[in-house]
């Protein structure tokens, strides 16, 4: 499934990034919401965000967000990378 957000234009305009980031950025905002709400794991999030694993710890890192990656977590990304 694939989920599309409608962003009014005039918010659009109203946001202080060049076009060609405004996509790349509001998807990396989105990811790293999610990841501290707790409501996305840290490799969907960041697939999410299209980072580099690096640059998503990184990003998370500079906002002081803490890692919530636990035993849950690694067994769901474990199950995922066996393609379960």
């Amino acid at each position: 499934m694939t989920i599309t957000l409608e962003i009014p234009a005039s918010v659009a305009d109203a946001i202080r990034l060049p076009r060609p980031r405004l996509r790349r950025e509001l998807l990396a905002e989105l990811a790293v919401a999610l990841y501290a709400d707790e409501a996305l794991a840290f490799g969907k999030a960041r697939e999410l965000s299209g980072l580099s694993h690096r640059e998503f710890a990184q990003l998370l890192g500079g906002r002081g967000i803490p890692s919530h990656y636990d035993d849950t977590e690694l067994a769901r990304d474990t199950a995922y990378a066996r393609g379960q």
